[in-house]
């Protein structure tokens, strides 16, 4: 089956052509026109995806060496996301279903991050996931590949919020997480002790607190200070959110006795989050993977790859029956218990 992939929820247009063979393709177009605003601008991203998404789409196809009439299905993201940018990818992925009478299935976005591990990596359920992304931050119980139960959620910021306003706080251009990252590399992680919220409460994560904090640090020194530092509170406040993160997927799979686990989401191509969830997998015996990094952020392969997984699951109905209603919410995303 050749399924071609099409991702368009917030800044990012991409596509991708999925076979039995492997990704053939995975294209993005990414959007720099935000980094003036330092954020996402829902109008301008919308803009961008109608005057990119043709010629995005006609890549991946030729990258993949095929032709659109070689495509068997064709998967869309649905959601969540910006509406006007969701919308841009919805209706071109239905016009092409309807000029080529090509099945179409919904995705939705979250459960795509988690799935993005099925590319390069067989599953076995039950396992836990953890997804960190600019907007989510949550922990995932999976009892299978089609029944998925939220189990921890951010209270305010996501995890890649968090990297992204504190980034802006030191002056970093937008997006600021990666930034933070590579300067992390060369700073001390020990170097201040930010707050870790709810760190040994629950399941549920909460990074405001951290947030204020570092604003008040950096209003109690001065320009002269944080500049000889600016490493140092980089790899600080990284370091206070990977602690969070990992504590939390540690507790979940202890509490729910489950030793597997997938990261997922931007914030897993973070450097330092991904080497101390190996260290706590190693430490406790877990069985954790990890996407590749070009199937970390926004991309179309995972949407893609969450469409076999969906497929997949009803083999015995046909792929006409059971794709019909592929606009509406699929009952395999996850839902909130």
């Amino acid at each position: 089956m050749n399924i071609l992939g099409i991702e368009s929820s917030c800044d990012d247009t991409a596509a991708s052509v999925l076979t039995e063979a492997g990704v053939l393709s995975n294209v993005i177009a990414s959007q720099s026109i935000h980094i003036q605003f330092g954020g996402v601008v829902p109008e301008l991203a919308s803009r961008a995806h109608h005057q990119t998404i043709s010629q995005t789409v006609e890549q991946a196809l030729v990258e993949a060496q095929l032709a659109i009439h070689d495509i068997d299905v064709i998967a869309v993201t649905q959601g969540p996301g910006l509406m006007g940018s969701l919308l841009v990818g919805l209706s071109f992925a239905k016009g092409l279903s309807l000029a080529h009478q090509i099945p179409i299935v919904g995705v939705n976005h979250m459960d795509a991050h988690i799935f993005a591990n099925t590319i390069e990596h067989t599953l076995d359920y039950p396992l836990i996931a953890l997804t960190v992304s600019g907007g989510h931050t949550q922990l995932t119980k999976l009892n299978s590949s089609n029944e998925l139960n939220i189990i921890g959620q951010t209270r305010d910021d996501a995890a890649g919020e968090a990297f992204d306003k504190i980034g802006k706080l030191l002056g970093l251009d937008y997006p600021a997480g990666p930034k933070m990252d590579l300067l992390s590399r060369e700073g001390n992680p020990l170097f201040h002790a930010f707050p870790k919220g709810l760190i040994n409460q629950g399941l549920d994560f909460s990074f405001s607190g951290l947030k204020t904090s570092v604003l008040y640090y950096l209003q109690d020194h001065d320009d002269a200070f944080i500049a000889d530092h600016f490493n140092d509170i980089c790899a600080s406040v990284s370091h206070a959110i990977t602690e969070v993160l990992v504590a939390k997927l540690e507790h979940a799979m202890q509490m729910y006795s489950i030793p597997r686990a997938v990261l997922a989401g931007g914030v897993s191509a973070n450097s330092m989050l991904r080497a101390k969830i190996t260290i706590m997998a190693e430490k406790n015996g877990f069985i954790i993977h990890q996407p590749a990094l070009a199937y970390c952020t926004d991309n179309a392969a995972m949407i893609a790859a969450t469409a076999r997984v969906m497929l997949q699951n009803e083999p015995s109905i046909g792929i006409a029956q059971r794709l019909r209603e592929g606009w509406e919410i699929h009952p395999y995303a996850s839902q909130p218990g």
